[in-house]
């Protein structure tokens, strides 16, 4: 199974069952996974039904998944992986906040080349493949026009917790005060996977998130590109799984974003 096309349907169908359990399974026991990080039962069943899945029909492609990663097959060892976030936006889950989704990417020597991100309490689902465009419900997207950013809203990533905490959040309030000068106005989402669908759908402006992990980023990142928005690290060079950080936006409003950040942030 090599052809493009057919892999995003796999994806898409993996991330359809995952939402699936999302609305219709209880959350079951949440665990603590460190300072104010979360995981449920849920979490765990949506990755283990989506990983079933996606090796019973690509069983040559490697997986690696937030939660329970040691169950993870072939990871740094294949030149492709599915990257999966079962629930992004966990936090939010557990308070019934419908701010969640499904986030599954296929990567490619370390870039994303399969995105699809499915909110199902929002009825939205978000896709591309490399080179094909971004999609919304099946509708093509482009990420938004302002110019200005007082004409724009911009979402921030959550604030760190865990080790360090407030060193790195003295950098990510910096953010916030000096967004709040100047933007239309700021949002926190507390899902990257929905800064990066939002920012490409033109939903929300752009997007800063101080952080970078794979299974966050990777498939928003790809839609986020498709739709035509800028996706770079927080010193304008282009993200990729090295980076530190992650900014998405019309090219315009994305240098007016790293503009802002500390010259060594956090």
């Amino acid at each position: 199974m090599n052809d493009i096309s057919t892999l995003l349907t796999l994806a898409r169908d993996a991330t359809a069952a995952g939402a699936a359990l999302l609305t219709t399974a209880e959350a079951g026991v949440v665990h603590r996974k460190g300072d104010r990080d979360f995981v449920t039962e849920l979490d765990l069943e949506i990755q283990e039904t989506m990983q079933r899945l996606l090796r019973a029909r690509a069983p040559q492609i490697a997986f690696r998944g937030e939660e329970s990663i040691t169950q993870s097959w072939g990871y740094g060892h294949a030149e492709r992986t599915w990257v999966l976030d079962p629930i992004d936006g966990t936090s939010n889950f557990i308070h019934n906040i419908p701010l969640c989704a499904v986030s599954l990417a296929l990567v490619y020597q370390g870039s994303p080349i399969i995105g699809v991100i499915r909110a199902p309490f929002l009825g939205l689902e978000y896709y591309a493949a490399e080179g094909q465009g971004a999609y919304l419900n099946d509708a093509p997207i482009s990420t938004g026009r302002a110019q200005h950013l007082r004409d724009a809203i911009i979402s921030i990533g959550d604030y760190a917790v865990g080790p360090g905490a407030e060193t790195k959040n003295r950098t990510r309030l910096a953010i916030t005060e000096a967004l709040a000068a100047v933007a239309e106005r700021v949002r926190m989402l507390g899902s990257a996977a929905l800064d990066l669908a939002w920012a490409a759908e033109g939903r929300t402006d752009g997007c800063i998130i101080m952080s970078n992990k794979q299974w966050d980023m990777a498939a928003g990142v790809l839609i986020a590109r498709e739709s035509g928005a800028v996706v770079t690290d927080s010193d304008g060079s282009t993200h990729d799984v090295r980076s530190r950080h992650t900014i998405a936006a019309n090219p315009i409003i994305s240098r007016k974003l790293i503009q802002l950040i500390p010259t060594s942030p956090g």
